[in-house]
């Protein structure tokens, strides 16, 4: 058995050496070199107007509906149709969005003042009601919000007022107004959700917001267009481009072409394998902003080998997660033992940030000690199955290395390679994880705060797809949600961090950078992660 993964230790080591080799920025041979980058805040301010603006889209969303929308294919494209209460800024702080003001005037009420004289894209004014009708979409359980655990303590959403809505918990609720941010803060037309029913948010129905673009057409498989909305309501966002493309590609060759020939103006998740070759065409500039993701595997399946925690341990000492990180992300990576970014730890006291990375317990890439806890725990030649999409180097890269991992501790691993289309699934319906063990994410989070990340792998909740549960962990999350002071708050998601990653419910891989590229004819955006909720196309015009 030793001998055994010796070697299929070493032939893992040769497909991430491979893999790091060409993928390298700048395409040459040999061996890769970390790459030096800085982040970009904000690119300069345009200096004129476009016709149109054409972005390329890495797959075709799930919905426009902001109530489905859990991914960067749904929400990259609404952030520039429909609004939320909050606005998030670039560095992840938050200011007034649709709601002028926001009050916490008890722990247990939110109290937002609705701006006036803001119109949605059929001409109709912004009322209360439509942000009560927006919010209560997310508790009714006909609608079945991919955002319900937002709302799950929310008491009652009421119009207090002419221009006024009040938000009462069971419970204080740290998070929610920040919350507010994201989708589950979007406000759309209450009769227009009437009128549309079950259309709404697809390609027939459409949404009608208030955002700097309106929503003009969805050719399934191909493309999705905007137009300017000319009423908007802030001035200093009116959008500089009169229409807006979003160009669905799936093959990331073809995307990198398009980006190089013209065909595109613009992409985010731009492949990092490509970084050297897109920056050589002299054809426009990749930027690196700040990210609040990490690259994990899910773990799917709690009836097979990976329900058990130290099988789980085994899998992850077996991939050389230094070398992947170099391997999937070209070096535009770094190896983590943490399913939060340091980015989001931010607000913490230094000690305490300090403590979330440097006092977790590290998986160090030893196969021969990972093989022996498969053998200890009986699951040598059991069957896992990874579910992956081609949808660019990082996705093949990670799973053939993570099955490479699990052959050379004895383990068995079956490739299931399906469509974008099929994989954004995984994410939302429990039917498409059926026979599938893991999958790799790059999880973001909508606010600068881990304990949304916590939140979500609590007991029950909709995105903690493997249904792991632990008493002591949802205790200690619960209170950290109830907890208003910041400091106290942080020390409660210390508490959580250090069990999840004990127990690792998802397998923790590498942190990355948000990568953005623009052609030399534009400007004007942020290459932030905020561009998940804040109109940012609307910034983009002429150099």
């Amino acid at each position: 058995m030793r001998n055994k993964s010796l070697k299929l230790a070493l032939a893992a080591s040769a497909v991430l050496a491979l893999a790091a080799c060409s993928a390298s920025p700048g395409g040459g041979g040999g061996e890769a070199v970390k790459p030096n980058f800085e982040l970009t805040a904000n690119t300069p301010a345009p200096s004129g107007e476009l016709d149109k603006l054409t972005w390329a889209t890495y797959a075709e969303p799930f919905s426009l509906d902001y109530v489905y929308a859990f991914d960067y294919a749904d929400n990259q494209i609404l952030s520039n149709v429909c609004e939320s209460l909050v606005r998030l800024n670039d560095d992840m702080s938050i200011s007034p969005g649709l709601a002028s003001k926001y009050e916490n005037p008890t722990p247990t009420t939110w109290v937002y003042t609705i701006r006036e004289g803001v119109k949605f894209h059929d001409g109709t004014t912004l009322t209360a009601d439509d942000v009560v009708a927006s919010m209560e979409r997310h508790l009714d359980p006909k609608v079945g919000s991919f955002w319900f655990s937002v709302y799950d303590r929310v008491k009652s959403i009421e119009k207090t007022g002419d221009n006024e809505v009040t938000v009462t918990s069971k419970v204080p609720n740290a998070l929610f107004n920040e919350s507010m941010s994201g989708a589950a803060g979007v406000i759309g037309s209450a009769a227009t959700f009437k009128k549309l029913g079950a259309d709404y948010g697809n390609s027939t129905g459409g949404v009608n917001c208030t955002g700097p673009f309106q929503f003009k057409k969805w050719q399934s498989g191909e493309k999705i267009s905007l137009t300017r909305f000319d009423d908007y309501w802030d001035k200093d966002l009116k959008a500089k481009a009169k229409e807006l493309d979003f160009v669905i590609m799936t093959d990331p060759v073809a995307r990198v072409n398009a980006m190089k020939s013209g065909e595109v103006d613009g992409s985010w998740l731009v492949p990092t394998n490509a970084v050297g070759e897109l920056n050589a065409s002299g054809a426009g500039d990749v930027f690196f902003g700040l990210n609040t993701s990490v690259n994990s595997l899910v773990v799917s399946n709690p009836d097979g080998p990976l329900g058990n925690p130290e099988v789980r341990k085994a899998l992850l000492m077996a991939i050389d997660r230094t070398g992947l990180a170099q391997a999937a992300e070209s070096g535009f990576a770094k190896r983590t033992n943490s399913l939060t970014s340091e980015s989001v730890w931010n607000r913490a006291d230094q000690a305490t940030k300090d403590a979330a990375f440097k006092e977790l317990v590290d998986y160090p890439y030893d196969v021969e000690a990972a093989a022996k806890i498969i053998k200890e725990q009986g699951v040598e030649g059991q069957e896992l199955t990874l579910t992956t999409a081609p949808m660019g180097v990082s996705f093949s890269v990670v799973a053939q290395a993570t099955a490479a991992a699990a052959e050379s501790i004895g383990l068995k691993m079956k490739i299931n390679t399906v469509t974008p289309g099929a994989y954004t699934a995984l994410f939302s319906d429990p039917e498409a994880r059926k026979g599938t063990d893991l999958y790799m994410t790059s999880w973001y989070l909508s606010i600068g705060d881990p304990q949304e990340m916590f939140s979500i792998l609590r007991t029950g909740d909709f995105a903690n797809y493997g249904k792991w549960s632990d008493p002591k962990f949802d205790k200690v999350v619960n209170e950290g949600l109830q907890t208003m002071d910041p400091k106290e708050r942080f020390t409660k998601s210390l508490e959580a961090q250090k069990i999840v990653n004990a127990e690792l419910p998802w397998l923790p891989l590498y942190e990355n950078t948000n990568v953005m590229w623009m052609n030399k004819k534009i400007t004007g955006a942020s290459p932030s992660i905020n561009f998940m909720y804040f109109p940012w196309a609307a910034k983009i015009g002429a150099k």
